[in-house]
């Protein structure tokens, strides 16, 4: 395939074209155990992913905020920083920022032109050895270390796609590797034991790289040890070296303290909601120190920097409040382990008197196991189905599922998304004073068409200017960033 030609095309349709090139690509999903063709493009490229400091992020959960806080307390610091991470949620450029934006339409199709010739000598290569093209994922991590290179950035803070050693993003050097919390996800191309799983992901830990390490079940701990020890990396591990000390829920997020192996840091506000945000939040404190002591000791970060940094930091789609009266919520969690963080979040932070799901789930995901972990905190449930994707549940299939664990007087199912708020919102609104409320979840992709639907596809504001909380909110004397 040759690449789109572009000329006499305003920016949004050469962006819309250079898309619909890429995504005729495998999908990002495709799982090839092989770095030849990211090996290629980046040689060709001279080596882009070379030009700057790497923080090397995987985990099943929780790496998109996990970036986005470290990247946000790098540039705090001062660092030119690029931000690399997936799936987007509006607009594919989210993918690749730069000082925490994304890229300009200009920047992308520019971007694209130079890079272009390059991906297609690198699928010419491939072919020849009787390989397919680059996959839609491997084009924008070429794009994106490109973009990087080019700005230039001091340090890019890189989310996986899938896995880790074979993750096209492992191409890079990362400095310091964030291992967050290892559970089950894409089974189908990782496999159904933990400690296999972990094995992959453990990939990423570089020879004499930092390792900052999350909590991790029994049979994970010894694989990641035997990782670390095996490139000699130096590794901090959560409860042992670095800890989440307090936490208070508060007004449009958390006050945390947290310790490292440099210092106690306290009352520190992050403005994002849930339990398990405060220890990615002390991942990505431990993995700012960790970069910044250029490969030293590390040592305590300025405070005020520090909490800067944390003050600034997003995370569009997870946990995000959309809409009030009543409180619509959305979130990205897709597996059990992350509904599991969602609920014990909603329950901290909300005090609904009914709330509503909205649930749409991809094919290769654990339906009966998303669904199970929502029945205890959900009194109804809408189902429907994900529009932008062919990996889709249909409705009516999930619903059968649905009916199963929740019963059948619980369960609605509206194919259409519009549809299904539609029917959910009302339901809510049936609460008595108001305390009713939605809850919208089970895909990435659902969260996306619904920021869309909500009027959420523009960029986050920051943290200071987010307004009182929404009525359904739960609120404590005193609760509000220090």
């Amino acid at each position: 395939m040759t690449e789109p030609a572009l000329g006499g095309l305003s920016l949004d349709e050469a962006e819309r074209a250079i898309y619909a090139h890429i995504v005729s690509r495998s999908p990002e999903h495709d799982f090839e155990p092989t770095l030849d063709r990211m090996r290629d493009a980046c040689d060709l490229l001279g080596d882009p992913q070379h030009a700057y400091r790497v923080v090397h992020l995987t985990g099943t959960n929780g790496k998109t905020s996990t970036a986005r806080m470290t990247e946000s307390l790098l540039r705090a610091h001062g660092l030119r920083t690029g931000l690399f991470t997936s799936p987007h949620l509006s607009s594919v450029r989210e993918r690749i920022q730069i000082d925490g934006e994304p890229i300009s339409r200009q920047a992308f199709v520019d971007l694209w032109s130079q890079v272009a010739p390059i991906i297609l000598l690198a699928d010419a290569r491939s072919a020849e050895r009787g390989g397919p093209r680059l996959s839609f994922f491997e084009v924008f991590t070429v794009l994106a270390f490109a973009a990087f290179a080019d700005a230039p950035v001091d340090v890019a803070v890189i989310e996986v796609g899938l896995g880790g050693s074979w993750d096209a993003t492992n191409v890079a050097d990362g400095e310091v590797a964030v291992i967050g919390p290892v559970s089950l996800d894409h089974q189908q191309y990782l496999g159904s034991d933990l400690a296999g799983i972990a094995r992959e992901k453990a990939g990423i830990i570089k020879p004499g790289a930092a390792a900052v390490i999350a909590l991790q079940s029994d049979s994970v701990v010894p694989v990641l040890r035997s990782a670390v020890a095996a490139v000699g990396a130096r590794a901090w591990w959560e409860d042992d070296d670095i800890e989440v000390m307090t936490r208070v829920p508060a007004v449009g997020g958390q006050l945390v303290t947290l310790r490292t192996t440099a210092a106690t840091y306290e009352e520190l506000f992050v403005p994002l909601l849930g339990e398990h945000q405060a220890h990615n939040a002390l991942l990505a404190l431990a993995a700012t120190e960790a970069l910044l002591s250029g490969g030293g000791d590390p040592a305590p970060l300025s405070e005020d920097v520090v909490r800067e940094g944390f003050a600034a930091s997003t995370s569009p789609g997870r946990l995000e409040v959309a809409r009030t009266s009543p409180v619509i919520v959305v979130d990205a969690a897709h597996n059990p382990h992350g509904v599991g963080a969602l609920v014990d979040a909603l329950e901290e932070n909300f005090s609904f008197e009914a709330l509503v799901g909205v649930v749409g789930v991809l094919s290769d995901k654990d339906a009966e196991g998303i669904l199970s972990a929502l029945e205890p905190v959900l009194d109804e449930i809408v189902i429907t189905q994900v529009a932008s994707s062919p990996r889709a549940t249909p409705a009516e299939d999930l619903g059968a599922i649905a009916r199963a664990v929740f019963g059948p007087e619980r369960v609605w199912v509206e194919s259409r998304l519009p549809d299904a708020i539609d029917a959910a919102v009302q339901r809510a609104e049936g609460a008595s004073a108001g305390a009713g409320g939605v809850i919208v979840t089970g895909s990435v992709l659902l969260v996306a068409e619904a920021r869309t639907l909500l009027g959420l596809d523009r960029p986050p504001r920051s943290a200071a200017a987010r307004d009182a909380p929404p009525r359904g909110t739960r609120t404590r004397p005193g609760d509000g960033a220090s």
